[in-house]
């Protein structure tokens, strides 16, 4: 028996580093040092008022109790409407079920599927949780390094290489946490050719980024390219980026019977229901006007757009523009073997990152949290006001290094 009383399955993992970022920013500023946080990846809009009010009205008709577990009938059925509307995708009720947060959801599914030693395809750069969401469910998570020249993306190629007998899950971001990109029809189509020589494995979509895309054209889904993979695809989402209800803790997923029965039975013994007030919430946020969404992404494409042209303007940096998302992932090569005004040498990203928190107070997150280095992300979810002071202030960091 180990001698700590902490599972070995908590002990392999890591807090989130982006929200280890966020702390340490906000501590700085109680100290009362200036910090311009470009760590979370939060919208920064309240949620619409017809979603508020439709919260208020379940609390004043007393849809205060448990739900179903798998959710209101009323939530599911907007699910069912939202994929077929959105993506032209068919499900029944008894194939979906609302989890407490997307990243509830895809923890979830980790855990009914995962035996020790399975693996579970990671493309790099990933959202930081992925790897040790997989390690906390005794699987392996095996990274693949997509670089910048192939658009930050998973090729057929790097797929077949990654596979082997104990693969489980391939899990795609899209449009992509850290860097925005976005896999076209035809790319998953690809992706798909080599999945169908390989049976045993599952695929994960994390869609959490769907509708926030800059080029006007709707997201493909995985299942448009490839239907025949349906029943071997869990489809992962939510409300929070959306609809600006992060704190609403509402996601869902979609897919075959047995696993999302399985599902049920896991977090009818774990969470149980999710909130029976933000469900109401995320029924009308899915049925409701969704011109909130059209001017939310409008606001991010100017800020994009003002944040990329003010970064790539500054020696040492490049940026590539992302497809959607909300945020701007950041080359700092140029930057690596400098040195502070201190005498610093920058030997790695996570140094640059530092350096920029220390010397003037802007705050984002390394690279080497989302598997591809030397780059640093940087959240556009504030106003173009604080975007600016931010690049002003990386600008002047950057001119004193040498």
């Amino acid at each position: 028996m180990s001698t700590s009383r902490i599972a070995e399955r908590v002990r392999r993992i890591k807090p989130s580093p982006s929200t280890s970022a966020a702390d340490r920013a906000n501590e700085l500023r109680r100290q009362g040092k200036s910090i311009v946080n470009l760590v979370v990846g939060e919208p920064d809009f309240d949620t619409p008022a017809h979603i508020r009010q439709a919260a208020t009205q379940a609390m004043d008709k007393g849809a205060t109790r448990y739900t179903l577990m798998a959710g209101t009938v009323e939530l599911r059925q907007a699910i069912v409407a939202k994929l077929e509307r959105d993506s032209g995708l068919h499900y029944a009720m008894n194939e979906i079920i609302a989890t407490s947060g997307a990243k509830s959801a895809i923890y979830s599914a980790f855990s009914i599927t995962l035996e020790p030693g399975d693996e579970v395809i990671i493309p790099a750069p990933y959202w930081v949780s992925y790897p040790d969401m997989t390690l906390a469910c005794d699987g392996k998570p095996v990274t693949v390094a997509c670089p910048e020249e192939n658009g930050f993306k998973l090729t057929p190629a790097q797929l077949e290489a990654a596979i082997t007998p104990r693969t489980r899950w391939l899990l795609i971001n899209s449009p992509s946490n850290p860097t925005g990109a976005a896999y076209t029809r035809a790319e998953y189509r690809a992706l798909a050719d080599v999945l169908a020589r390989h049976p045993q494995v599952l695929v994960m979509t994390d869609d959490i980024y769907e509708h926030i895309r800059f080029d006007g054209q709707a997201t493909p889904h995985f299942l448009q390219a490839a239907p025949e993979l349906r029943d071997r695809t869990l489809v992962v989402n939510g409300v929070s980026k959306t609809y600006a209800m992060t704190g609403w803790r509402i996601g869902y997923v979609a897919g075959p019977r047995d696993l999302v029965q399985a599902l049920d039975t896991l977090l009818s013994q774990s969470t149980g229901n999710c909130c029976s007030i933000s469900q109401a919430a995320a029924a009308a946020a899915l049925n409701g006007d969704q011109s909130f969404v059209g001017k939310s992404v409008a606001i991010y494409k100017q800020r994009r757009d003002a944040t990329l042209a003010r970064i790539n303007a500054i020696p040492g940096l490049s940026c590539r523009v992302p497809d959607g998302a909300f945020y701007l992932y950041i080359g700092c090569a140029g930057l690596i073997g400098k040195r502070t005004p201190e005498g610093k040498v920058l030997a790695q990203d996570g140094d640059v990152v530092m350096y920029l928190l220390d010397s003037v107070g802007v705050a984002v997150v390394a690279g080497t949290a989302y598997g591809l280095s030397p780059y640093f992300r940087l959240s556009i979810a504030t106003s173009i006001e604080i975007l600016e002071e931010g690049c002003k202030r990386i600008a002047r960091a950057v001119a004193e290094l040498h």
